[in-house]
């Protein structure tokens, strides 16, 4: 019986509808993938037919490779499959596949099962429809177990390719979206709450690497919210690879801003600041947008007329991928992807810092243009910026070691 190799089959769904500029986003997907397995006994990727097939030396090394690509945007799914060469008799092609799937299913109690044959050679002979028969007769026969094709305990996936196929038992759900880096690069106000590092990682998940920035108010409040933002950071970066944060001293901008300024502005001006503080840096980095994690009504500063206002003191875009979405909706997101545990843990952050008790709901812009001619507005950026510390976020693989990932981290 010819030996099948072990090899997992990553296939993309949005990437295929780029037309022309396909190759770029492929290239991307692979240099992602190669990249976050470069450290397990895998070959290199190739391409075939709308997928990307990854070679595993190792069948051990699975559950680490599986956990990992999990992470990495483009891919709608991938499988663990076998590899079996066809012969020019299609009967002995489909008498190799069953004897590849009989062997992985040696000793497995089978409950119910279905085979799904996908036939992107079409010069194969048998349709799906015909392969399915047959290979679903002979494990019925091996195995007694029943067919099910609406709510099957094992699917039977079969590839057939030119002169192969590939095997599997199991399809693992990818994280959609696009490659990360095939959108450009973005630069993401992170507090130490729920919100901002989900914005971050949608952004992510269309295609932007994503960079950090983060605010807090030393020596005024202690250190927690910086602890914190480094591990969120850490977390996300465990989707992109790598990202730089960058931590600004926010404290002397508020003071300045409270001696000046009546207390319902207050807040509008923080993040007036917080924008502008943030577009200087991005500038500087080559970053093309700014992502904010606002909520449309949340808190006060999140009204239309406030957002408005805010976004005035930009000509940088702001994104906003969380603006209709609701706490619980969000909450939910950031359990999913990892960082609601960390979110939630206390901290002094420098939104708790000088804020009035009853800020305004709907600022006046030439309200707010008269409250910043009290204050020195473009020296407290120059100031805010050179005293910004800056830290890289890397991911750092070291299975060998018996980590499944870890992260490492230089100024």
């Amino acid at each position: 019986m010819p030996v099948a190799s072990d090899v997992v089959v990553l296939r993309y769904h949005e990437i295929a509808l780029k037309g022309r500029n396909r190759p770029f986003f492929v290239r991307r997907l692979a240099e992602h993938v190669e990249r976050l397995c470069a450290d397990l006994p895998v070959g290199p990727v190739s391409r075939a037919s709308a997928r990307l097939l990854l070679p595993l030396h190792d069948p051990a090394a699975w559950p680490t490779a599986r956990a990992r690509l999990g992470r990495v945007f483009g891919l709608a799914n991938y499988t663990l499959a076998h590899e079996v060469r066809l012969a020019a008799d299609p009967g002995e092609s489909l008498a190799r596949v069953g004897d590849t799937v009989l062997a992985h299913l040696a000793g497995q109690s089978v409950r119910s099962f279905r085979v799904a044959t996908k036939r992107s050679d079409k010069r194969f002979p048998l349709t799906s429809p015909e392969v399915n028969r047959v290979l679903g007769a002979r494990i019925q026969a091996a195995t007694a177990a029943p067919v099910d094709l609406e709510a099957a305990a094992l699917t039977v996936g079969l590839d057939i390719l030119p002169g192969r196929a590939f095997v599997s038992l199991e399809k693992v759900p990818g994280a959609g979206g696009l490659p990360v880096g095939t959108s450009g690069s973005v630069l993401a106000l992170l507090s130490g709450g729920i919100d901002s590092p989900v914005a971050a990682w949608r952004m992510m998940r269309r295609g932007c690497r994503v960079d950090f920035v983060h605010f807090h108010s030393v020596p005024f409040l202690d250190r927690t919210s910086q602890e914190k933002a480094r591990e969120l950071a850490r977390l996300l970066a465990e989707w992109e690879l790598e990202a730089e944060l960058f931590f600004v001293p926010f404290g002397e901008v508020q003071r300045q801003i409270v001696v000046a300024v009546p207390r319902p502005l207050r807040v509008v001006l923080y993040r007036r600041m917080m924008i502008r503080i943030a577009e200087v840096l991005a500038r500087q980095h080559g970053a093309e947008a700014l992502v904010t994690g606002e909520s449309l009504g949340q808190v006060a500063s999140q009204t239309l007329g406030n957002l408005a206002v805010i976004g005035a003191a930009t000509v940088m875009p702001i994104l906003q991928p969380l603006i209709g979405m609701d706490k619980s909706e969000i909450a939910a997101e950031a359990a999913r992807i990892g960082t609601f545990e960390t979110s939630i843990i206390p901290d002094q952050d420098c939104c708790q810092l000088f804020v009035p008790r009853h800020p305004s709901t709907r600022a006046d812009p030439s309200a707010v243009a008269a409250a910043e001619e009290r204050f020195d507005v473009p020296g407290l950026v120059v100031q805010a910026v050179a005293r910004t510390e800056r830290v890289c976020e890397r991911f750092l693989p070291r299975a060998a070691e018996g980590h499944p990932s870890a992260l490492g981290h230089g100024a």
